[in-house]
């Protein structure tokens, strides 16, 4: 680091935080630290105003992350701003609840300036479908759509385009895929005898992938999948509720998808592409309708093909013109790509490892993605920050990135540990929202009508014996132009063909993922 003297340190740590100053209301993260020494007046801060430019939070195991969260979801609750944040290892349930004060506690309070006082928070237990305590949430697999159904099931290209030819027919045929034993059925109508002819018809999809993924589907199955996929089907608009002037903090774990994160990460894809196509154009906002924590993020871009990239990269570009703030949360920077990452305004880096040759290339790649400073040698920072500090920059109220911090972070006012389940399961079936998607509807769809279909189909009519040719119709008389010019021109008639031409041509709308537009 490059100043050592304590009382120049001050002068320092003030001019940095001299560019963290607003004038609207600042979410608070901590304060600046300068050769050891935290200077409680020197506040590092990030204005709501620009939330919606999005962010990351990025450091190894056991730095902080997670508190640092927990603080931020805080922080925008008592502001009115709703939170979505994907609990991963079970234990941000704590913040429903007071925090315990201690002498640690204090502590941080002090060097932070933090007037530190116990809360719990408003908080929804969420769950991807499974045997959870929390509120089951579910998606249908028309909504869902087929981009993000062949990330989870990891289909190639050519095994993408396949299921989205499947999808297309199924839309044009009116056949709901609710859950995953709708999509089986239909698969498996196209590959028999009997769907042969609609197979060929799709176009360009082989038996032999269509079988492919059908084997992948009943893979997920049996890893647990199906109880995630289903009605009812989850509303995003359920997550921008505010209660008593706080936003609601959803807490969304994995339960029984622990197993398979790869599904965890693309359903929040999936929310975030939902909440895209739902949500009015906001322009620029005091402060964001919702802010969504996108933890475990490395998971979505993992063998993620071109065109899925270019369709996250695009989500989060234009997301932030309808009040959204997306912050993604990983260990490493290099986890997001660069066409992400550099839309992401706001960055909180804790601590880096670098005991391997490719740790050390991440921390030179990360170097390189803060603004340069007189005041660290980033390099020798990254590596050297204490638990619950990071290196931050966020974008100022005038869109310029802020100077580079060491920053102290806030100590959280909620618990920072988990509750009982039994106190999850109380507070779960306490909520309006447990008797919305509490239970399972399973009504009629692609898999009953296909089933039916079967069932009913009458079999072959014998070949006719020796049967005497039929009796010429009768002639019937042409009517004359004008008549039929009449009848056609009719209004009632035109109407009529409209509205026929309309449904004949009726077929389910898909947005950018190729989820259903409601």
């Amino acid at each position: 680091m490059a100043l050592r003297c304590g009382a120049v340190g001050n002068t320092a740590a003030q001019e940095i935080a001299a560019g963290y100053a607003t004038e609207g209301e600042a979410l608070e993260l901590g304060t600046v630290v300068i050769d050891g020494t935290v200077d409680p007046t020197a506040r590092v801060r990030i204005p709501f105003a620009t939330l919606n430019r999005h962010g990351l939070v990025a450091g190894a195991t056991g730095t902080g992350k997670t508190k640092t969260l927990q603080g931020l979801a805080e922080q925008l609750s008592d502001a009115g701003v709703p939170v979505l944040l994907a609990d991963v290892k079970s234990d941000l349930s704590g913040m429903a609840r007071p925090g315990e004060p201690g002498p640690k506690i204090q502590a941080r309070a002090a060097d932070t300036g933090d007037d530190w006082q116990p809360t719990g928070y408003p908080v929804e237990f969420l769950t991807l479908g499974g045997s959870s305590s929390a509120i089951p949430i579910r998606a249908t697999l028309t909504q869902f759509g087929p981009i993000l159904l062949s990330k989870v099931l990891d289909l190639n290209d050519t095994q993408e385009s396949t299921l989205g030819l499947i999808f297309h027919w199924a839309d044009k045929q009116g056949l709901p895929l609710l859950d995953t034993k709708d999509l089986r059925a239909v698969i498996q109508h196209l590959l028999s005898d009997e769907g042969k002819a609609d197979l060929k018809g799709i176009g360009g999809v082989s038996a032999a992938t269509a079988g492919v993924i059908l084997r992948a589907l009943v893979n997920l199955e049996a890893a647990g999948g199906e109880d995630f996929f289903g009605e009812p089907e989850f509303d995003p608009a359920d997550l921008m509720r505010v209660v008593d002037g706080k936003g609601v903090i959803s807490l969304l774990e994995l339960a029984d998808q622990a197993g398979n994160p790869r599904l965890f990460s693309t359903f929040l894809m999936w929310l975030l592409a939902e909440l895209y196509e739902t949500l009015p154009e906001a322009g620029d906002l005091d402060k964001p309708k919702l802010v969504f924590f996108f933890d475990e993020a490395h998971l979505l871009f993992n063998g993620a093909s071109k065109a899925f990239r270019e369709r996250i990269e695009q989500t989060v570009k234009l997301i932030r013109s309808k009040g959204v703030g997306v912050f993604f949360c990983t260990q490493l920077p290099t986890d997001i790509p660069n066409s992400v990452l550099s839309q992401l305004g706001a960055r909180i880096q804790h601590a880096l490892r670098a005991f391997t040759p490719e740790d050390q290339a991440a921390l030179a790649k990360t170097v390189k993605t803060y603004p340069t400073t007189k005041h660290y040698d980033l390099e020798e920072a990254l590596t050297t920050l204490g638990t619950g500090e990071a290196i931050v920059t966020v974008l100022s109220e005038r869109g310029a990135p802020t100077p580079v911090a060491w920053a102290r972070m806030r100590a959280p006012r909620s618990l920072m540990a988990a509750i009982p389940p039994e106190e999850v399961s109380a507070a779960a079936k306490a909520s309006p929202l447990y008797a919305k998607y509490g239970q399972t509807i399973d009504r009629e769809s692609a898999y009953e009508k296909l089933t039916a279909k079967i069932a009913e189909a009458p079999p072959p009519a014998p070949a006719p014996v020796d049967a005497p040719p039929p009796p010429p119709a009768p002639r019937q008389e042409k009517p004359e132009p004008n008549v039929i010019a009449e009848v056609l021109g009719s209004p009632v008639v035109k109407s009529f063909l409209r509205s026929a031409a309309s449904a004949l041509g009726r077929e389910i709308t898909r947005g950018l993922f190729g989820t259903r537009r409601r």
